[in-house]
């Protein structure tokens, strides 16, 4: 297993004891962890509130910085459009993740954003990172969630 991906997955088992949808982001810089998060949009009400988003804002901020330039990204599920737009906005070199997504994902999943010339700033994609991994904790959470199980009732 990948140990960038591990810290992701960390991330998405958190959100998952929680009741939020299991997923998980982490930034690093020089192959060290800046900052870590995943899901919280049950909790905070917050539609926008993505494992990324709140993993690059905490980044931004313990750097100091207004853009993550020789940063990497390391998530558990394909970013949506939203993160995706955030990822480029931010300047991230590299962004790695696990599962595809294709009813939501924007890096090759449903569209692919990445590659349709629409950002300034070219950020790296690779997809399937420990994709098994990333998939059996999301196909689980939905699993109990239409069996009624206890994730059931938070969404």
């Amino acid at each position: 297993m990948n140990k960038f991906m591990q810290a992701a997955l960390k991330e998405a088992q958190l959100a998952q004891e929680q009741g939020e949808v299991p997923v998980g982001a982490a930034v690093f810089q020089d192959g060290k962890l800046i900052a870590a998060a995943h899901n919280l949009t049950e909790q905070t009400g917050d539609p926008t509130a993505h494992a990324e988003l709140l993993a690059i804002k905490a980044a931004l901020a313990k750097l100091g910085a207004k853009n993550l330039m020789g940063c990497e990204l390391f998530v558990t599920l394909e970013p949506c459009a939203m993160c995706t737009g955030a990822i480029h906005l931010c300047k991230l070199n590299r962004v790695y993740f696990g599962a595809y997504d294709a009813k939501s994902g924007a890096c090759g999943g449903s569209v692919d954003l990445p590659v349709s010339g629409c950002f300034d700033y070219k950020t790296e994609v690779y997809g399937s990172i420990d994709e098994p991994q990333c998939e059996a904790i999301l196909k689980e959470f939905f699993k109990d969630i239409r069996k009624g199980g206890k994730h059931g009732a938070k969404l």
